[in-house]
């Protein structure tokens, strides 16, 4: 280990992890994909697009390159003294590990006739310390399920939530826009992207849904909400329970999701953080 630090500490008992992957009703194949490793506080999933077979290809790598390198990159990070950069190692690690699989995809595509045009959205939860990175691109989702209110903690890339952000639509008239799931941002399209970064406190309780948009295109928040809070103790059968009904309010496209419920505290060592989480419970 890098710098002789202590062994990062085993998730699997303080996090629980459920994933579903479902074809729909329209589509005749699933270009999602979707990734866990419990013990290293991992999960992600990926919504593939491109021709043939390509949107799959896409999604494949992303995700097989997040469970192959992200552990490995993790396992080598100093536990230890705060470093003073605006993010925590394990959040510049998932973003770099995202920014290396979209040049991967990029070459992929570029070099091989029938990948030509394949990308990928990609959205990589990191729990750690008590705490949680989201690492996004495109427009695949964060909710978190707290107290039984439900939050959308990732913002869609996409060109109607520029617009709504730019006061052209309101939320409930971008919800029936014929143009919802344009995304402005992609792994594999360009050579490089910008990956979003975001840093949460992680509280005991908190139930945390990974979805892509073949879930919250067919069901709105408030029925995610009910589905979660309904059906929360068992996360198979919430999960199960999601896939279905968006199944039934037309199933249009792939439907994928991954819960995590935050079952215990998590904190690696006694620090500044760990007393801010203290107060907040």
């Amino acid at each position: 280990m890098a710098g002789g630090g202590k062994r990062r500490p085993d998730l699997s008992e303080a996090l629980e992890i459920v994933e579903r992957t479902d074809v729909g009703r329209r589509r005749d194949h699933n270009e999602d994909c979707v990734g866990s490793d419990a013990a290293h506080g991992i999960a992600a999933l990926a919504d593939g697009m491109g021709g043939h077979n390509a949107g799959e290809v896409a999604s494949g790598m992303a995700i097989e390159s997040v469970l192959r390198d992200l552990p490995e990159r993790l396992d080598t990070l100093v536990e230890a003294e705060e470093n003073g950069q605006a993010w925590a190692p394990e959040s510049l690690v998932a973003g770099n590990v995202l920014e290396q699989s979209n040049r991967a995809i990029h070459e992929a595509a570029s070099n091989q006739p029938q990948y030509q045009g394949m990308g990928t959205t990609v959205v990589v939860a990191v729990f750690y310390d008590d705490r949680l990175t989201i690492a996004h691109v495109g427009d695949s989702r964060v909710y978190r399920l707290r107290d039984g209110a439900l939050e959308q903690l990732t913002r869609d890339h996409t060109l109607l939530q520029e617009l709504v952000d730019r006061g052209f639509y309101t939320y409930e008239e971008a919800r029936q826009s014929l143009n919802r799931n344009i995304v402005t941002r992609a792994l594999g399209v360009e050579p490089e992207v910008k990956v979003d970064l975001q840093e949460e406190i992680a509280l005991p309780g908190d139930l945390y849904l990974l979805c892509s948009d073949g879930l919250n295109d067919m069901l709105d928040d408030e029925v995610i909400r009910l589905t979660l809070t309904q059906f929360g103790a068992n996360l198979d059968e919430a999960a199960d329970r999601l896939v279905d009904r968006a199944n039934e309010q037309g199933g249009a496209d792939n439907i994928s999701v991954v819960l995590v419920r935050v079952v215990k505290s998590y904190s690696s060592r006694q620090s500044w953080f760990r007393r801010i989480v203290d107060w907040f419970q």
